[in-house]
């Protein structure tokens, strides 16, 4: 039986929203194991001179916890 844990992050792009989604999911997956799925909880916009500056996202991320011996429990 697996064990999941979630964080909470907010990453940013001034690109789009895809891509703010993308670098938390290529960036999280750097430093976390088993990394399972993301829930986008809210999307924002900063704006500057009237323009959008940049694309935010608040998400869940979902990862299996070891089971303490570097393997994954199964």
């Amino acid at each position: 039986m697996a064990i999941m844990k979630s964080e909470e992050i907010l990453s940013e792009s001034s690109k789009s929203f895809e891509d703010a989604i993308q670098t938390a999911v290529s960036r999280f997956s750097k430093t976390v194991r088993g990394l399972a799925s993301c829930h986008v909880n809210s999307m924002s916009t900063t704006i500057k001179d009237g323009k959008i500056d940049m694309y935010r996202v608040n998400m869940q991320m979902t990862f299996e916890v070891d089971a303490g011996n570097g393997k994954k429990k199964k």
